[in-house]
């Protein structure tokens, strides 16, 4: 019970932080669009990373500076385009809130920002593969333990996050509401392309 209250406490207190990959979740959130399958990306990809960690794969990164070096320079960019539409979205019309649009293709771009936005982002790898893979190396045997907190943490997070941020809709019936969210995470992506970048 130990390894178990010990990866969830310590999964909980590395997801907590407002990132990219939050910031979507929220925004998919209170749209209310294609919430369940942002939140069970989300949910999937925290597992498979959790579970590499602790199956010694930080390891095989820590080897390989390379690999995080195209890690930083893939997700910055992609965090500067993602950063320039956020902004695009906060400048121009509200017609993009349309809920008429063709929600199958909404879908598909939904699934694609998700992944980019957790697999191109370097800071997932040293917070799930690297660090809580080398904390639970301590618990030795009891290290799938230390995993199965650390994933229920990442399970009740995105799904508090994706489905609670419906309470937020009244806020966002405005679109003014909107151009603040947009601008904020515009923002947020900018300035974390730029924490990528510069050492």
């Amino acid at each position: 019970m130990t390894a178990v209250l010990s990866g969830f406490a310590l999964g909980i207190s590395l997801i907590l932080a407002i990132g990219a990959q939050n910031a979507f979740v929220l925004r998919q959130g209170v749209r209310g669009e294609h919430v369940g399958v942002v939140v069970a990306v989300c949910v999937i990809s925290d597992a498979i990373l959790i579970i590499a960690g602790v199956a010694g794969f930080g390891a095989l990164t820590e080897a390989m500076p390379v690999f995080e070096t195209l890690l930083r320079w893939g997700g910055a960019a992609f965090l500067l385009a993602y950063g320039a539409w956020a902004f695009w979205r906060a400048f121009s019309s509200m017609d993009a809130l349309d809920a008429g649009k063709d929600r199958d293709q909404g879908r598909r771009a939904a699934i694609a920002t998700v992944l980019a936005l957790t697999w191109l982002n370097p800071h997932v790898y040293l917070d799930t593969v690297v660090l809580l893979g080398s904390v639970a190396a301590q618990f030795g045997e009891d290290r799938w333990l230390f995993a199965l907190g650390a994933v229920t943490a990442s399970t009740l997070f995105f799904g508090s996050l994706g489905f609670g941020a419906r309470l937020l809709q009244p806020v966002f019936a405005r679109p003014g509401a909107w151009r603040v969210l947009d601008a904020g995470v515009g923002l947020l992506m900018w300035t974390l392309a730029v924490y990528l970048i510069v050492p």
